[in-house]
């Protein structure tokens, strides 16, 4: 089931993304093996992690408006962050997934969320760490330290994402904070 989800995924997304998603499916294969996850749940979830991306901000709000799925101010005023609700939308109606921890990761693959299981982790952290990904701070020692301790390398994740947005004057979701103080606190 991974090859169709995976040629449909292609068809979906420019070329770019499309190799961005690999790599996040393979990085969620690894860190799926360090830490005991299922490899193929990981796989499933990294391939559609993305899945509403290349959709417009018109058809992500209007996804969202017609299944009843709650958007947040922050979202209303910065469309593109529903990809990942509307994402795990589109799994579960479009591609067919109905593992709800599939589900969960794809939804908060952006914010995180308090109390994730092992699969959203991996998804969050291999979404940041993939080897496409070139810009994000500290990523050698963020790269180091998810194969040695998930939940720190999700705190520094999260801190690095908040310290980004204050810079630049982006717009914080208030779940990323939360994520942050409760990850933050069990350390």
């Amino acid at each position: 089931y991974l090859r169709k989800i995976r040629k449909a995924v292609q068809k979906a997304q420019d070329a770019k993304r499309f190799e961005h998603t690999l790599g996040v499916e393979y990085t969620a294969a690894a860190l799926a093996m360090r830490y005991g996850s299922d490899i193929d749940s990981a796989r499933a979830a990294g391939l559609l992690h993305d899945c509403a991306k290349c959709l417009s901000d018109e058809k992500r709000l209007s996804i969202c408006r017609k299944n009843h799925i709650p958007v947040t101010e922050v979202e209303r005023k910065n469309p593109f962050l529903l990809h990942a609700k509307a994402g795990a939308y589109l799994a579960r109606e479009k591609y067919g997934i109905k593992d709800p921890d599939i589900l969960n990761a794809i939804r908060s693959h952006t914010t995180g969320r308090k109390n994730m299981s092992l699969l959203e982790k991996i998804i969050f952290v291999a979404d940041y760490i993939e080897p496409g990904r070139k810009h994000a701070p500290n990523l050698t020692d963020i790269r180091k330290l998810a194969f040695l301790d998930i939940n720190r390398a999700l705190v520094e994740i999260l801190k690095d994402t908040l310290r980004y947005l204050e810079a630049s004057g982006g717009d914080i979701d208030p779940m990323t904070e939360e994520t942050w103080r409760c990850y933050s606190a069990l350390l």
